[in-house]
């Protein structure tokens, strides 16, 4: 990662105010904030307890963001998600009432719990930044961004996402648990009081909004954009994928890289930006061959290779 001292002075203090809850984890929390500012979404795949929830909940509040949190369960219907039309016989008339999609930060709990089709009613709006419900399409507000969790472990009674929905992801991530001296500080700052209910935001959500907004105004040279084709052509012809990534992808990661040199202090995308998330934003579009998974191969192991063996493209200013 960059140095520190480079980091967006703005977005930095956002990054700091997460640290404050979620300690040792500041690289989820500037990946969190990337694919944020990249209107994209985070798929987090974690055993629980390791602060899935409290990354999302600590988020919402730096940024003073509506926070919404749906807990997906077997038994949960779309309209649940996206919200319901009732008759109202006074008016004589129906009137939506909102489901709790309606909201700037949406936490998707154990989003593998509930079925295709309640998993579906997140499609629209993660896609297209607004749901149709009863046959009227609703804009959602800006922000909007959705981090789903899923438990690796527990599959009895879970329904796999489809490679359709995992590519609408824009990034995956693990926390892993803390180091030990990580956990003991954990302990102190919980001993007397919850540091989520301490926390202030530092930034407001039109900040946010305009800051996703020069986001966009990132420069990405022609030779970076070469570059993530051929990481995400090379996904397709790899001798163990048997699903490579799509073009999707290569907007996701130029899109994330452009949000990640933003945060940097930077107006302009390098390779080490496209290195750095290509591993979290194409492993889970890749399907392995059955052999390979036999042979203890991963996506991550694939990513690796293939960005160990691509020509890094070589700039000719640092401004250009």
């Amino acid at each position: 990662m960059t140095q520190l001292e480079t980091m967006h002075p703005v977005l930095g203090k956002v990054i700091d105010n997460i640290e404050k809850v979620l300690i040792g984890k500041r690289k989820a929390a500037t990946l969190t904030l990337t694919a944020l500012l990249a209107e994209g979404h985070v798929l987090l795949e974690d055993v629980p307890g390791v602060g899935k929830t409290m990354l999302v909940r600590a988020l919402a509040k730096s940024i003073n963001a509506d926070f919404k949190r749906i807990q997906f369960t077997p038994d949960l219907l779309p309209s649940d998600v996206t919200g319901v039309s009732i008759y109202n016989p006074k008016e004589l008339q129906f009137e939506f009432r909102a489901g709790p999609i309606m909201g700037n930060i949406i936490l998707a709990d154990e989003i593998n719990r509930t079925s295709p089709k309640t998993q579906s009613a997140l499609l629209e709006g993660m896609e297209e930044g607004n749901v149709t419900i009863d046959g009227v399409t609703r804009p959602l507000p800006k922000p909007f961004f959705v981090m789903a969790t899923q438990n690796p472990i527990e599959y009895e009674g879970t329904y796999p996402l489809p490679e359709a929905q995992l590519d609408r992801f824009m990034l995956k991530l693990r926390m892993g648990y803390p180091t030990p001296e990580e956990e003991f500080e954990v302990l102190n700052r919980a001993e007397k009081t919850k540091p989520i209910s301490q926390l202030e935001p530092v930034i407001t959500v039109a900040e946010l909004v305009k800051f996703q907004e020069d986001t966009q105004q990132i420069h990405v040279e022609n030779a970076i954009k070469h570059y993530i084709v051929k990481l995400v052509n090379q996904t397709r012809q790899y001798n163990s994928v048997h699903l490579g990534a799509s073009p999707r992808s290569s907007i996701a990661l130029m899109k994330a890289a452009q949000a990640y040199a933003f945060i940097n202090g930077r107006d302009f995308v390098i390779p080490d930006d496209v290195q750095f998330l290509a591993p979290y934003i194409l492993s889970h579009r890749l399907i392995l061959k059955m052999e390979a998974k036999f042979e203890g191969l991963t996506a991550e192991h694939v990513i690796e290779k293939i960005i160990a063996k691509t020509k890094v493209p070589v700039q000719r200013t640092l401004n250009s």
